[in-house]
């Protein structure tokens, strides 16, 4: 097979996995991946970035001024070993980091401070999330959990019902058209090649086990699903790719120069009508 062809293929399987299925190889996946994953990106987890763009909290404020931190209950999906969240604790936040792999949390029980009193590290599923009712001011997420679910409706319902009223929600993910373009940094990943009504990308074993998969949801998924979890969408950020950046995957300033491959999606949960006397 050509590189173009092997760059391009996007195999899939007879049927779409589901979520459960999904789940079982994505914890698989990561506890067997998360050494090699840090050491291949050293350095990106030593702040809290949003994206490969290196969007940074402490100057974007997606979650509010540093001064209202404190006090907060933050919760992060999809934390991986928690640098985000690590950050948050430090800044006085209150941060519940929530992910499906054991081996991430593990990495995160290694960076020294790991055990502040601030900072809480759950294995949990996003699809249902270990938490009371109203229990969070803020959730968010940098590019985890969310690409690896299927039903995305489901995820957010979820992240609406630990929510208070008026909470926010900020989601770091894959940019929806980045899907049509291969996973490559160079010339090749300039070409839209690879449908965008496709849904999943796939991996498996050669004895049929699936051991990743990746849900493509377009622009019209993202809207629907905030919709259909009663969340109100208030912003859609597209990073653009600042000088300097390294490549990332297939992440790079040639691609970045041309369309975006990170959307964050911010939302909020509708507050509480005055009580009328």
């Amino acid at each position: 097979m050509s590189s173009f062809e092997d760059a391009i293929s996007h195999p899939q399987g007879d049927s779409m996995p589901t979520d459960t299925q999904a789940a079982a190889a994505h914890r698989s996946w990561w506890d067997h991946d998360a050494d090699r994953y840090h050491h291949e990106h050293e350095g990106y987890f030593d702040t809290f970035y949003w994206c490969p763009e290196r969007l940074r909290e402490d100057e974007a404020h997606l979650l509010g001024s540093p001064e209202n931190l404190p006090g907060q209950r933050i919760v992060e999906i999809g934390a991986g070993s928690a640098p985000c969240s690590r950050w948050l604790a430090q800044q006085g936040a209150e941060a519940v980091a929530l992910d499906i792999s054991e081996g991430m949390l593990h990495r995160a029980r290694q960076v020294p401070g790991h055990a502040s009193s601030n900072l809480t590290l759950l294995q949990a599923d996003a699809l249902g999330l270990p938490l009371l009712d109203e229990s969070a001011d803020q959730a968010f997420s940098s590019f985890g959990a969310f690409p690896f679910i299927q039903d995305l409706g489901a995820a957010l319902s979820e992240v609406h019902r630990v929510l208070r009223p008026g909470g926010r929600c900020v989601i770091a993910t894959n940019h929806p058209m980045a899907w049509v373009f291969p996973d490559d940094p160079g010339q090749l990943g300039l070409l839209a090649a690879i449908p965008y009504f496709e849904h999943a990308y796939t991996e498996t074993s050669p004895d049929g086990t699936l051991d990743y998969v990746e849900f493509h949801h377009s622009v019209g998924d993202w809207i629907r699903a905030h919709a259909q979890a009663g969340l109100v969408l208030e912003d859609v950020i597209e990073p653009s790719w600042p000088t300097g950046t390294p490549e990332w995957g297939q992440w790079s300033p040639l691609r970045g120069a041309i369309f975006p491959g990170t959307a964050i999606f911010v939302s909020r949960k509708k507050a509480k009508p005055p009580e009328t006397k």
